[in-house]
C-alpha cells in the first residue's frame, strides 16, 4: 500500500546505513578533526541486527518501497553483509538492492559474493583521478589505482551499471572534472558529479566552495558536447546528460543549486535504528525501541506511515542563512 507525504511524494526508496564506521576520513564527510582516534562510534548492541533491518525493510516494502541502497559509513566493514543482502533479496515486492562503497574492500571475490547474495548494483566513490588529490581528500592515503580496480571488479562480477560518484569542491578537485569525464567516456560506467553539500555540521561547508551543476556541464560540454536526457524514473536524483557522439552518459547531483526536493522519495534508516525523512534532517524517529520491546508489525508499520504522512521536508529548496547553520545529522551516520 502506497503512502504519500504532505507534498504528495510517495515512499519508494530506503537507504540503510549498516554501520557508522568508515576506513576513510574524507574531508567533506568524516574530517579527522572530528572523527579522530578518540571518536566514540556505536557499540555493537546499539546497531540494528540483520534480522531487525530485514523486518523494517519488509514493512517498508509493504508501504511502497521498491529500492533499497545499503550505505554506511563504509558498508563493507559490516561483517557478513552478504547474509543481510540475501535476507533482503527474499522480500517479495523489493525490486532493487544496491550499495554505495568507497571500493577499498571490493575485491573480485567479494564482488562475486555480493552478486550471488542478491546485490544488483554498486556505486563507487572516487573524487579524483589525480592520486595526490584523491589521497588528500580521503585523508588516509588510499590510492586511486585501488579504487579503479574495485570498479573493474564490480564490472566483472556483474554489479552493473557501475556508477562512479565524485564530490566536487572548488579549489580542491574541480580542476579534474574534464579528466574524469574523459576517463569514463565509453567505459559503460556512469560518472556522476555531486555538488559539495552542507550535510551535517562538521565539513566546513561554504557556498563559495560549491561548483555548480551548470559550471560542470559547461566545462564538459566545451570538450565533448552533451545533451540532457529525461529521468529514467520518478524521483531520480541525478540530472542525466548523454554525449552527442554516443560515448555514454554522465549525471549531475545538484541538491544545492537545482534542488530536487519536489520529487524526493527517499527515507533513511540509520545504523542505530532511526528513520530520517531528509538527508539534511536534525532528528530521526526511533524504531529500534519498538523493534526490541515486542511491538507488532502492525504497530511499526503504522508508525512508518505516520512518519512519512507528516513529512514536509524540502531543505534544499528553502536553504538560507537561517537553515544552513542548524545542527544536522552527519552523512556518515545516515549514508549519502
Amino acid at each position: 500500500m502506497d503512502v504519500l507525504d504532505k507534498l504528495n511524494r510517495p515512499l519508494r526508496d530506503l537507504r540503510i546505513s549498516v554501520t557508522d564506521r568508515c576506513n576513510f576520513r574524507c574531508t567533506y564527510c568524516m574530517p579527522k578533526e572530528v572523527f579522530g582516534r578518540d571518536y566514540v562510534f556505536l557499540d555493537r548492541d546499539e546497531i540494528l541486527t540483520f534480522e531487525e533491518i530485514t523486518r523494517v525493510s519488509r514493512l517498508a516494502v509493504a508501504n511502497g518501497v521498491r529500492k533499497i541502497r545499503l550505505t554506511g559509513g563504509e558498508p563493507l566493514l559490516r561483517r557478513d553483509i552478504e547474509k543481510l543482502i540475501a535476507m533482503l533479496a527474499s522480500i517479495d515486492g523489493l525490486e532493487d538492492i544496491a550499495m554505495t562503497t568507497n571500493g577499498s574492500l571490493l575485491t573480485l571475490d567479494r564482488a562475486r559474493e555480493l552478486k550471488a547474495a542478491g546485490l544488483r548494483r554498486v556505486t563507487v566513490s572516487l573524487d579524483s583521478l589525480d592520486d595526490e588529490t584523491f589521497r588528500s581528500m580521503n585523508d588516509v592515503g588510499f590510492p586511486v589505482e585501488k579504487v579503479l580496480e574495485a570498479i573493474d571488479n564490480a564490472q566483472i562480477a556483474g554489479l552493473t551499471p557501475v556508477k562512479v560518484d565524485a564530490v566536487v569542491k572548488r579549489g580542491v578537485n574541480d580542476q579534474g572534472i574534464v579528466e574524469m569525464a574523459g576517463h569514463f567516456r565509453k567505459s559503460g560506467h556512469i560518472l556522476r558529479f555531486i555538488e559539495f553539500m552542507d550535510v551535517g555540521t562538521t565539513n566546513g561547508w561554504r557556498m563559495d566552495d560549491v561548483v555548480s551543476a551548470r559550471e560542470i556541464v559547461d566545462r564538459i560540454d566545451a570538450v565533448w558536447p552533451i545533451e540532457p536526457v529525461d529521468p529514467s524514473y520518478y524521483g531520480e536524483v541525478a540530472e542525466r546528460y548523454r554525449y552527442k557522439d554516443g560515448a555514454g552518459e554522465i549525471g549531475i547531483i545538484a541538491s544545492v543549486t537545482v534542488p530536487f526536493c519536489a520529487s524526493c522519495t527517499r527515507a533513511r534508516l540509520s545504523a542505530d535504528g532511526k528513520i530520517y525523512t531528509c538527508l539534511f534532517a536534525a532528528l530521526g524517529h526511533d524504531l529500534r525501541e519498538m523493534l526490541r520491546n515486542g511491538s507488532s508489525d502492525d504497530e511499526i508499520s503504522a508508525l512508518l506511515r505516520r512518519i512519512w504522512g507528516l513529512r514536509a521536508d524540502r531543505y534544499s529548496e528553502l536553504r538560507n542563512e537561517d537553515t544552513i547553520g542548524l545542527t544536522k545529522v552527519e552523512m556518515s551516520h545516515i549514508g549519502g
